[in-house]
Formats: C-alpha cells, structure tokens, sequence
C-alpha cells in the first residue's frame, strides 16, 4: 500500500517541483506515472523512497511513514533509478550477493533466486564479468536481478524498459504481474503510453508538477486509447 498525502516538493523556496499530490495505491495494484519531461514523476519517486527529503505532506508505505520509520520503510522497497549507479568494479554475481547480504536473505534462497532471475533477463552468462564492461541494458538487467532478490513488497521504477531488449521487457512486465498477485505494490514512470495502458491498472498523470488525474486505468480511457486521452488532456485541460 502506498499513500501520498498532501505532499509538495520545492528545491528552492516557493519554486515547486510537485504541489500538493494525493495518491492512494493498494495491495496488487500497478500504478504508472505518466507526464512531460520535469513534471515531478522522478521527484516524487525519489521521495516515495527516502532518496529526497521532504517538509510538507506525508507519504506512507503500508502504513509507516518514509520520513519517521526510513529504515522500516526500505526494507520493503526495491527501487530502480533511470540510470543505475553500480559498484563498477564488482563483477554482477558480486552485485547480486552484496544486495543480497544486505536484506540478509538466506544462503539456499540466494541462490536459487539469483538464478531464477538471471536466466529471466538472460544474464547467467555474464555474472562473472565486471559491471564497468557491461552496457547500459546489462547494468539496468543486473540492477533488476538485485532489487527482486529479496521479493519486494513495493517496486518503484524509473523508466524501467528503457534499455532492456524484447525479451527482458516481456519477461519484467510478467514479472511484475506476479509480485502483484502476491500483493505487491508496483509504481513505474514511463513515456511508453501503450505499456501502461496494458500494464497498469492503476495510472497518474502529472502536469507541470500539479495532479491531473490519479485512478483507474479503465475508467480513464473506456473507449479510447491511453495516447488519445494523454494528449486531451495535454492540449485541452488542466484536470479531469
């Protein structure tokens, strides 16, 4: 569950990034933000993971608070930025058990989780080589693989199929089908409409930092496509 109350965010006084959003998400759902380039969908996503601190609003993650219980909080997020920074002189099975030291996974279920999800992305080949040789689509592969070994009960994405090839693209997508039916909480930013709109069941759209819609995905297009409504909403209205 994710609850985004109130919340604002400005880098320098009275100059906001996001004003004023409200976001509710449940168990299972996947949620896409949606919006032109700088309109606060990474902003917010860095603060729904206690990457950027935040004065005004509140934003909870099943129910305890990112700026009270911070520590609580990540031990059920996995986070995955638009441009991984990466240990580039650990080779990716290094990567892999480092992450996975840290959330203390047990040494059986390490394994077997690890190679669960580096045959899914096609990987198994390459864990020995050094990140720093890998290219930018391996690095977002080998990022994925860490951040699903502990089995997150919240997944927050940033442009994830960026990069990734057809395979590992169909593949996430499945995967994240799966966390949800086991009641995980999925947010991704995306500018690929057509994933969304088959993807999520859930959708906001942001505009300039300010709430245009937040809800369901089927309520939101009925009759038409997700690129249709996207640009009315962009050429026409400032909320719906």
């Amino acid at each position: 569950m994710i609850s985004i109350k109130n919340f604002s965010k400005a880098y320098t006084k009275n100059n906001y990034v996001v004003k004023n959003l409200n976001v509710e998400l449940a168990e299972g759902d996947i949620c896409a933000f949606v919006g032109h380039n700088g309109a606060g969908k990474t902003t917010t996503l860095k603060c729904i993971v206690g990457i950027l601190e935040f004065k005004e609003g509140e934003i909870l993650l099943n129910n305890k608070s990112i700026k009270k219980e911070p520590i609580a909080c990540k031990n059920e997020i996995a986070y995955i930025p638009d441009n991984p920074n990466l240990y580039e002189h650990l080779r990716g099975i290094d990567y892999i058990n480092f992450i996975a030291s840290v959330y203390k996974i047990p040494q059986n279920k390490k394994i077997a989780l690890a190679q669960k999800y580096s045959e899914m992305f096609e990987m198994t080949n390459f864990l020995n080589q050094e990140i720093g040789s890998y290219s930018h689509g391996m690095k977002q592969k080998i990022s994925l693989i860490a951040a699903l070994m502990h089995e997150p009960k919240i997944l927050i994405l940033d442009e994830p199929f960026v990069g990734l090839d057809p395979v590992s693209t169909h593949n996430l997508k499945q995967e994240m089908h799966n966390l949800a039916t086991n009641g995980a909480t999925t947010i991704f930013s995306t500018h690929i409409l057509d994933v969304a709109e088959k993807l999520c069941n859930k959708i906001v759209i942001l505009k300039e930092g300010k709430l245009i819609y937040s809800g369901e995905m089927n309520s939101l297009i009925q009759n038409k496509s997700l690129e249709e409504i996207y640009m009315e909403i962009d050429n026409n209205v400032e909320s719906i």
